[in-house]
């Protein structure tokens, strides 16, 4: 086996690293396409069962008139993107999704609000519905904006397991695409997850109009934190009308799939998750993604507020690739 093709998990310096430089970045990210999703393969055979892939279940706690101004949210008030604004669901109806996504075989379920930061009597109800899923056994996860360190502590006293906040996209294209809070912020919010004790589930968004650099870049941001996130979502844009991306090009596919494999490469314990976009991407796609290292997905036929695979899809195609859940 010559140097090019041999297995990352083969040489010592390959352990897991913090210290990733964009110019290694770039390289793997301009290796051949066989080569890249065969060191990916490598390192995702050394760490996990090659079949096996975790599901999750997303709901919408909280839907709509969200202050932030993210580009591609349809939930932001600032758009019109024709979705009418939900209160916060009552905690009964909560537990009572989330015993249904575990009798249809998720293992993870999610919860996901469209605040800035949640607040009072609201974040109470949360604490509550936190509670209430961690007494089904399933784990819990949670989406509800910036925490400071206190809410993160109540959170984790509350049986909370994951705590997702992406950071998107590079610090250098964020400000194109968020403006009402910073790359900083984000990056406070993961900390205090982090000393809190609560795994960290932190991705991003690719097709917002970012270029390959801004790709290396935040995957360097990610794999370079203090500890690499426990679930990492690959995102594809789903472009929603009434939101400022709405008409941008989609990304290709196959940079997409460059984009899981190198993620899986720098963060060789993290669970990739394949994340929004699925709905628009081939069997024969989501079956290269899989193979190039992403090990998780949302099940069920919806995500906060865009579509999802309905489930006898995902079902049919896990039988035809001979996946099972984790």
């Amino acid at each position: 086996m010559n140097k090019q093709t041999a297995c990352l998990s083969e040489k010592p310096e390959n352990a897991v690293r913090n210290d990733w430089s964009r110019t290694e970045v770039q390289a793997l990210f301009e290796l051949p396409f066989s080569e890249l999703l065969f060191q990916a393969q490598c390192i995702h055979r050394e760490n996990f069962d090659p079949n096996a892939v975790q599901v999750s279940t997303l709901l919408s706690i909280k839907t709509g008139g969200c202050p932030e101004d993210c580009h591609y949210c349809p939930q932001s008030v600032h758009y019109d993107a024709g979705l009418e604004p939900e209160r916060l669901m009552d905690v009964e109806e909560v537990v009572s999704a989330a015993k249904c996504a575990k009798q249809a075989g998720a293992s993870r379920f999610c919860m996901g609000a469209a605040w800035r930061n949640p607040k009072g009597k609201n974040f109470a109800r949360v604490l509550e519905m936190v509670r209430r899923v961690h007494d089904e056994g399933i784990e819990t996860c949670a989406t509800l904006g910036m925490l400071d360190e206190q809410q993160a502590l109540e959170l984790k006293q509350a049986g909370l397991d994951y705590y997702n906040h992406n950071l998107d996209t590079s610090p250098e294209f964020y400000g194109e695409i968020i403006t009402t809070r910073t790359y900083e912020d984000r990056l406070d919010t993961l900390e205090h997850v982090r000393e809190a004790g609560i795994n960290v589930c932190c991705g991003g968004i690719v097709g917002l109009g970012e270029d390959r650099n801004d790709r290396v870049s935040m995957l360097c941001e990610l794999a370079n934190l203090p500890e690499h996130p426990g679930s990492v979502p690959i995102n594809r844009l789903v472009k929603v009308k009434g939101t400022p991306l709405d008409e941008q090009p989609e990304i290709e596919s196959i940079e997409f799939v460059r984009t899981i494999a190198v993620a899986r490469i720098l963060m060789p314990h993290a669970r990739v998750r394949l994340s929004a976009g699925r709905s628009d991407m081939s069997d024969e796609m989501q079956a290269l993604c899989f193979l190039a290292g992403a090990n998780s997905i949302f099940y069920g036929e919806k995500l906060l507020t865009t579509g999802n695979p309905d489930t006898a899809r995902d079902d049919a195609l896990f039988e035809r690739l001979g996946l099972h859940p984790a």
